[in-house]
Protein backbone atom coordinates (compact mmCIF):
# COMPACT_ATOMS: atom_id res chain seq x y z
CA UNK A 1 0.00 0.00 0.00
CA UNK A 2 1.74 3.27 -1.26
CA UNK A 3 0.99 6.66 0.84
CA UNK A 4 -1.79 7.94 -0.44
CA UNK A 5 -3.47 4.50 0.21
CA UNK A 6 -2.68 4.90 3.29
CA UNK A 7 -3.75 8.68 4.19
CA UNK A 8 -6.90 7.86 2.16
CA UNK A 9 -7.72 4.64 4.78
CA UNK A 10 -7.39 6.96 7.54
CA UNK A 11 -9.65 10.24 6.32
CA UNK A 12 -11.97 7.02 5.02
CA UNK A 13 -12.06 6.00 8.81
CA UNK A 14 -12.39 9.69 10.23
CA UNK A 15 -15.54 10.72 8.22
CA UNK A 16 -17.27 7.88 8.51
CA UNK A 17 -16.89 7.94 12.36
CA UNK A 18 -17.56 11.66 12.63
CA UNK A 19 -20.93 11.41 10.21
CA UNK A 20 -21.75 8.48 12.78
CA UNK A 21 -21.40 10.21 15.74
CA UNK A 22 -23.48 13.60 13.76
CA UNK A 23 -26.71 10.74 13.32
CA UNK A 24 -26.19 10.44 16.98
CA UNK A 25 -27.93 14.21 17.15
CA UNK A 26 -31.02 12.58 16.47
CA UNK A 27 -31.54 9.87 19.57
CA UNK A 28 -30.94 12.76 22.04
CA UNK A 29 -34.87 12.36 22.38
CA UNK A 30 -37.44 12.58 25.60
CA UNK A 31 -35.74 9.05 26.61
CA UNK A 32 -32.23 10.64 26.68
CA UNK A 33 -33.90 12.89 28.82
CA UNK A 34 -35.24 10.97 31.11
CA UNK A 35 -32.11 9.45 31.80
CA UNK A 36 -30.76 12.40 32.55
CA UNK A 37 -33.62 13.72 34.75
CA UNK A 38 -32.71 9.56 36.61
CA UNK A 39 -29.02 11.01 36.74
CA UNK A 40 -29.65 13.98 38.71
CA UNK A 41 -32.01 12.56 40.96
CA UNK A 42 -30.29 9.74 41.82
CA UNK A 43 -29.48 9.64 45.47
CA UNK A 44 -26.74 6.74 45.27
CA UNK A 45 -24.34 6.43 42.16
CA UNK A 46 -24.38 5.82 38.62
CA UNK A 47 -22.74 2.46 37.69
CA UNK A 48 -21.80 1.69 33.93
CA UNK A 49 -21.05 -1.76 32.86
CA UNK A 50 -19.78 -3.76 29.97
CA UNK A 51 -17.46 -5.96 28.47
CA UNK A 52 -14.77 -6.09 26.10
CA UNK A 53 -14.40 -2.49 24.58
CA UNK A 54 -18.02 -1.36 25.62
CA UNK A 55 -15.64 -2.00 29.46
CA UNK A 56 -13.47 0.32 28.03
CA UNK A 57 -15.57 2.70 27.30
CA UNK A 58 -17.83 2.20 30.32
CA UNK A 59 -14.63 2.98 32.02
CA UNK A 60 -14.12 6.39 30.85
CA UNK A 61 -17.91 7.01 30.91
CA UNK A 62 -17.40 6.31 34.72
CA UNK A 63 -13.77 8.38 35.01
CA UNK A 64 -16.46 11.10 33.57
CA UNK A 65 -19.06 11.13 35.70
CA UNK A 66 -17.16 10.90 38.47
CA UNK A 67 -14.80 13.94 37.89
CA UNK A 68 -18.25 15.96 37.02
CA UNK A 69 -19.82 15.92 40.38
CA UNK A 70 -21.86 12.42 39.42
CA UNK A 71 -20.43 9.33 42.05
CA UNK A 72 -19.81 6.79 39.97
CA UNK A 73 -17.31 3.76 39.42
CA UNK A 74 -17.16 1.06 36.48
CA UNK A 75 -18.20 -2.77 37.37
CA UNK A 76 -16.85 -5.38 35.18
CA UNK A 77 -19.64 -8.26 34.47
CA UNK A 78 -17.61 -10.88 34.81
CA UNK A 79 -16.66 -10.04 38.09
CA UNK A 80 -20.13 -8.83 38.58
CA UNK A 81 -21.20 -12.24 38.25
CA UNK A 82 -19.08 -13.47 40.84
CA UNK A 83 -19.72 -11.26 43.56
CA UNK A 84 -19.45 -7.62 42.97
CA UNK A 85 -22.87 -7.21 42.35
CA UNK A 86 -22.77 -6.93 46.02
CA UNK A 87 -21.15 -3.37 45.33
CA UNK A 88 -25.13 -2.76 43.82
CA UNK A 89 -28.09 -1.07 45.72
CA UNK A 90 -31.14 -0.67 44.74
CA UNK A 91 -30.88 3.51 44.76
CA UNK A 92 -28.62 2.45 42.12
CA UNK A 93 -28.47 3.59 38.59
CA UNK A 94 -26.51 0.61 36.81
CA UNK A 95 -25.80 1.71 32.91
CA UNK A 96 -25.14 -1.46 30.90
CA UNK A 97 -23.69 -0.74 27.53
CA UNK A 98 -23.39 -3.26 24.60
CA UNK A 99 -23.66 -2.42 20.54
CA UNK A 100 -25.40 -5.42 19.94
CA UNK A 101 -27.33 -5.28 22.96
CA UNK A 102 -26.52 -9.54 23.49
CA UNK A 103 -22.89 -9.61 25.07
CA UNK A 104 -23.47 -12.92 27.35
CA UNK A 105 -21.48 -11.84 30.09
CA UNK A 106 -23.97 -8.09 30.06
CA UNK A 107 -27.17 -10.41 29.94
CA UNK A 108 -26.68 -12.58 32.72
CA UNK A 109 -26.15 -9.82 35.21
CA UNK A 110 -29.21 -7.83 35.03
CA UNK A 111 -31.95 -10.29 36.10
CA UNK A 112 -29.58 -10.00 39.21
CA UNK A 113 -29.45 -6.56 38.89
CA UNK A 114 -33.96 -6.45 38.31
CA UNK A 115 -34.41 -8.53 41.93
CA UNK A 116 -31.84 -5.73 43.47
CA UNK A 117 -33.77 -2.90 42.40
CA UNK A 118 -31.64 -0.74 40.75
CA UNK A 119 -32.79 0.99 37.94
CA UNK A 120 -31.08 0.26 34.56
CA UNK A 121 -30.28 2.16 31.55
CA UNK A 122 -28.79 0.56 28.08
CA UNK A 123 -26.90 1.77 25.45
CA UNK A 124 -26.83 0.02 22.68
CA UNK A 125 -27.45 -0.42 19.07
CA UNK A 126 -29.77 -3.43 19.42
CA UNK A 127 -32.90 -2.02 20.16
CA UNK A 128 -34.77 -5.35 19.81
CA UNK A 129 -31.99 -6.82 21.83
CA UNK A 130 -31.97 -8.71 25.49
CA UNK A 131 -30.70 -5.87 26.67
CA UNK A 132 -32.61 -3.24 25.52
CA UNK A 133 -35.48 -5.57 26.92
CA UNK A 134 -34.52 -5.65 30.29
CA UNK A 135 -33.52 -1.65 30.68
CA UNK A 136 -35.72 0.74 32.41
CA UNK A 137 -34.28 3.01 29.39
CA UNK A 138 -32.95 2.95 26.15
CA UNK A 139 -30.07 5.61 24.36
CA UNK A 140 -30.00 4.52 21.06
CA UNK A 141 -26.18 4.11 19.93
CA UNK A 142 -26.78 2.44 16.59
CA UNK A 143 -25.02 2.75 13.71
CA UNK A 144 -24.34 1.77 10.06
CA UNK A 145 -21.52 0.40 9.78
CA UNK A 146 -17.72 -0.38 11.46
CA UNK A 147 -14.82 1.84 10.03
CA UNK A 148 -13.20 -1.79 9.83
CA UNK A 149 -12.54 -2.39 6.75
CA UNK A 150 -14.14 -6.49 7.67
CA UNK A 151 -16.93 -4.53 9.64
CA UNK A 152 -15.65 -6.81 12.24
CA UNK A 153 -13.67 -4.53 14.99
CA UNK A 154 -15.40 -2.54 17.35
CA UNK A 155 -14.11 1.46 15.58
CA UNK A 156 -16.98 3.44 15.02
CA UNK A 157 -19.83 1.68 17.66
CA UNK A 158 -16.88 2.41 20.40
CA UNK A 159 -16.71 6.52 19.03
CA UNK A 160 -20.65 6.69 18.94
CA UNK A 161 -20.68 4.91 22.45
CA UNK A 162 -17.62 7.27 23.82
CA UNK A 163 -19.43 10.43 22.43
CA UNK A 164 -22.98 9.82 23.85
CA UNK A 165 -21.53 8.80 27.25
CA UNK A 166 -20.25 12.29 26.68
CA UNK A 167 -23.20 13.87 26.04
CA UNK A 168 -24.85 12.23 28.94
CA UNK A 169 -22.72 13.69 31.79
CA UNK A 170 -21.98 17.21 30.24
CA UNK A 171 -25.89 17.74 29.88
CA UNK A 172 -25.79 16.10 33.71
CA UNK A 173 -23.49 18.30 34.90
CA UNK A 174 -24.74 21.27 32.91
CA UNK A 175 -27.66 21.04 35.04
CA UNK A 176 -26.29 20.30 38.19
CA UNK A 177 -24.57 24.01 37.19
CA UNK A 178 -20.98 22.20 37.72
CA UNK A 179 -18.67 25.32 38.05
CA UNK A 180 -14.95 25.39 37.57
CA UNK A 181 -14.15 25.13 40.97
CA UNK A 182 -16.39 22.12 41.65
CA UNK A 183 -14.31 20.81 39.09
CA UNK A 184 -10.72 22.18 40.96
CA UNK A 185 -12.54 19.86 43.65
CA UNK A 186 -11.96 16.65 42.24
CA UNK A 187 -8.52 17.82 40.63
CA UNK A 188 -6.87 18.88 43.08
CA UNK A 189 -3.53 17.70 41.53
CA UNK A 190 -3.90 19.03 38.08
CA UNK A 191 -3.13 22.25 37.10
CA UNK A 192 -6.36 23.35 37.12
CA UNK A 193 -6.79 22.50 40.53
CA UNK A 194 -3.84 24.36 41.46
CA UNK A 195 -4.93 27.70 39.94
CA UNK A 196 -8.43 27.48 41.70
CA UNK A 197 -8.04 25.92 45.33
CA UNK A 198 -4.32 26.88 46.03
CA UNK A 199 -3.79 30.37 48.29
CA UNK A 200 -1.50 32.13 49.47
CA UNK A 201 -1.60 31.02 52.84
CA UNK A 202 -0.73 27.26 51.47
CA UNK A 203 2.50 28.85 49.71
CA UNK A 204 3.74 31.53 52.20
CA UNK A 205 6.62 31.48 54.61
CA UNK A 206 5.48 31.71 57.93
CA UNK A 207 7.26 31.71 61.82
CA UNK A 208 10.91 30.92 61.68
CA UNK A 209 10.84 31.19 57.40
CA UNK A 210 9.34 34.69 57.91
CA UNK A 211 11.94 37.21 57.25
CA UNK A 212 10.46 41.02 59.90
CA UNK A 213 13.09 43.13 61.24
CA UNK A 214 12.42 46.36 63.36
CA UNK A 215 13.03 49.60 61.44
CA UNK A 216 15.64 50.76 63.83
CA UNK A 217 17.68 48.21 63.72
CA UNK A 218 20.81 48.87 60.97
CA UNK A 219 21.30 47.71 57.41
CA UNK A 220 23.65 45.25 58.58
CA UNK A 221 21.37 43.07 61.16
CA UNK A 222 18.87 43.68 57.93
CA UNK A 223 21.60 41.97 55.80
CA UNK A 224 22.07 38.99 58.35
CA UNK A 225 18.28 37.77 58.39
CA UNK A 226 18.07 38.13 54.29
CA UNK A 227 20.71 36.00 54.05
CA UNK A 228 19.56 33.44 56.35
CA UNK A 229 16.05 33.74 55.05
CA UNK A 230 17.03 33.30 51.75
CA UNK A 231 13.92 35.27 50.40
CA UNK A 232 15.96 38.64 49.30
CA UNK A 233 13.85 40.67 51.87
CA UNK A 234 12.79 41.53 55.25
CA UNK A 235 9.38 42.78 55.92
CA UNK A 236 10.32 46.13 58.29
CA UNK A 237 8.04 46.28 61.28
CA UNK A 238 7.59 49.46 64.39
CA UNK A 239 7.97 48.67 67.88
CA UNK A 240 3.83 47.72 67.72
CA UNK A 241 5.24 45.12 65.19
CA UNK A 242 3.35 46.73 62.64
CA UNK A 243 4.08 46.45 58.98
CA UNK A 244 5.81 49.87 57.86
CA UNK A 245 8.03 48.98 54.87
CA UNK A 246 9.68 46.56 52.75
CA UNK A 247 13.37 46.12 52.50
CA UNK A 248 14.99 44.19 49.66
CA UNK A 249 18.56 43.17 48.38
CA UNK A 250 18.01 45.56 45.08
CA UNK A 251 17.45 48.48 47.70
CA UNK A 252 20.85 47.72 49.42
CA UNK A 253 22.76 46.82 45.94
CA UNK A 254 21.19 50.84 44.64
CA UNK A 255 22.65 51.94 48.05
CA UNK A 256 26.10 50.21 48.07
CA UNK A 257 26.38 51.56 44.39
CA UNK A 258 26.15 55.45 45.99
CA UNK A 259 27.40 54.90 49.61
CA UNK A 260 29.75 52.09 51.54
CA UNK A 261 29.12 54.01 54.74
CA UNK A 262 25.43 53.10 54.84
CA UNK A 263 25.17 49.62 56.74
CA UNK A 264 25.10 51.02 59.74
CA UNK A 265 22.15 53.48 59.15
CA UNK A 266 18.43 52.33 60.05
CA UNK A 267 16.39 49.80 57.98
CA UNK A 268 14.13 52.95 58.30
CA UNK A 269 15.97 55.48 56.91
CA UNK A 270 16.56 53.09 53.36
CA UNK A 271 13.44 51.11 53.14
CA UNK A 272 10.45 51.24 50.50
CA UNK A 273 7.59 52.56 52.89
CA UNK A 274 4.72 51.19 50.37
CA UNK A 275 5.40 48.18 48.74
CA UNK A 276 2.83 45.86 47.87
CA UNK A 277 1.63 43.53 50.14
CA UNK A 278 -1.14 40.79 49.91
CA UNK A 279 -3.93 38.97 52.28
CA UNK A 280 -3.33 35.69 53.42
CA UNK A 281 -6.94 34.52 51.92
CA UNK A 282 -5.94 35.33 48.39
CA UNK A 283 -5.88 32.79 45.21
CA UNK A 284 -2.16 32.30 44.47
CA UNK A 285 -2.69 33.61 41.07
CA UNK A 286 -3.53 36.71 42.29
CA UNK A 287 -0.41 36.88 44.15
CA UNK A 288 1.40 35.94 40.84
CA UNK A 289 -0.56 38.70 38.78
CA UNK A 290 0.33 41.18 41.53
CA UNK A 291 4.02 40.17 41.10
CA UNK A 292 3.91 40.27 37.26
CA UNK A 293 2.03 43.46 36.57
CA UNK A 294 4.04 45.43 39.21
CA UNK A 295 5.96 48.12 37.23
CA UNK A 296 8.09 49.39 36.16
CA UNK A 297 9.68 46.25 36.79
CA UNK A 298 8.22 42.93 37.85
CA UNK A 299 8.23 42.05 41.93
CA UNK A 300 9.65 38.91 43.43
CA UNK A 301 7.97 38.89 47.04
CA UNK A 302 5.33 40.03 48.96
CA UNK A 303 4.65 40.40 52.51
CA UNK A 304 1.78 38.74 53.69
CA UNK A 305 -0.32 41.33 56.24
CA UNK A 306 -3.28 40.30 58.59
CA UNK A 307 -4.40 43.02 60.98
CA UNK A 308 -1.74 45.29 60.05
CA UNK A 309 0.97 42.62 60.77
CA UNK A 310 3.43 40.68 58.41
CA UNK A 311 2.66 37.11 59.12
CA UNK A 312 4.25 35.92 56.14
CA UNK A 313 6.01 36.12 52.72
CA UNK A 314 5.39 34.53 49.72
CA UNK A 315 8.19 34.12 47.09
CA UNK A 316 7.86 33.93 43.21
CA UNK A 317 9.82 30.74 42.82
CA UNK A 318 7.20 29.15 45.68
CA UNK A 319 4.56 30.09 43.21
CA UNK A 320 6.29 28.39 40.02
CA UNK A 321 7.61 25.21 42.29
CA UNK A 322 3.30 24.77 42.83
CA UNK A 323 2.68 25.44 39.11
CA UNK A 324 0.29 28.07 39.24
CA UNK A 325 0.88 30.17 36.20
Amino acid sequence: MDNDMIRQKAVDTLKLESEAVAKLVSNVNDEFVKVVRCILDCSARVIVTGMGKSGHIARKMAATFASTGTPSFFLHPAEAFHGDLGMVTEKDIVIAISNSGESAETIKILPIIRRIGATIVAMTGGMQSQLAQAADYVIDIGHEKEACPLNLAPTTSTTCTLAMGDALAVAVMSARNFTKQDFAVFHPGGALGRRLLLKVENVMHTDEENPVIAAEQTVKDALFVMTEKGLGAVSVVDADGKFVGLLTDGIVRRALAKDYNFLDKTVGSIMFAEPLTIAKNKMATEALSVMEKHKPRPVTVLPVLEDGKPIGMVHLTDLLKQGVV
